[in-house]
């Protein structure tokens, strides 16, 4: 898939992946642009589904969430609807959920305050989605969360 945006807009998302919080007048400062000219092209890059929000990344370990974990689904049942996310999307430590190719339907990524709040974790996903789980326990983060490149 070729990239579908301009070389402005590819400019102006980049320096918003670097930092969401960059105000308008920086951004237009940074891009060449004026702040009117900026503020529209951001506003249709929203519309469009380019940017998809604005969050703010926290330390799981300074909110007493210490424990990442990744969790893969397989069906207990190959049979049944693919419904997972749908049965999922209620219990707050999933953090994100990805369809994937293999043997395992999805892969999760949770964070939880303690190892019996990851058994629990699995018990309630196991009793919400009937499928099968294999956990590997995150050790240590060396970078997350990066922007892909344009």
């Amino acid at each position: 898939m070729t990239n579908s945006l301009e070389p402005l807009d590819q400019s102006i998302v980049q320096e918003l992946a670097a930092d969401g919080r960059r105000s308008f007048t920086d951004l237009a400062e940074r891009v060449g642009l004026s702040v009117s000219a900026v503020h529209q092209r951001v506003r249709r890059l929203e519309q469009r589904g380019v940017i998809l929000g604005y969050t703010a990344r926290l330390d799981g370990e300074q909110i007493g969430l210490p424990l990442t974990a990744l969790i893969s689904l397989t069906p207990n049942d190959p049979a049944a609807p693919d419904d997972y996310p749908q049965r999922l999307e209620h219990i707050k430590e999933i953090e994100s959920c990805y369809s994937v190719a293999g043997d395992e339907s999805y892969i999760l990524l949770v964070r939880v305050a303690s190892p019996l709040g990851l058994e629990d974790l699995l018990r309630r996903i196991r009793e919400s989605a009937k499928v099968s789980t294999r956990t590997t326990v995150v050790l240590s983060t060396p970078f997350e969360g990066r922007s892909p490149t344009l």
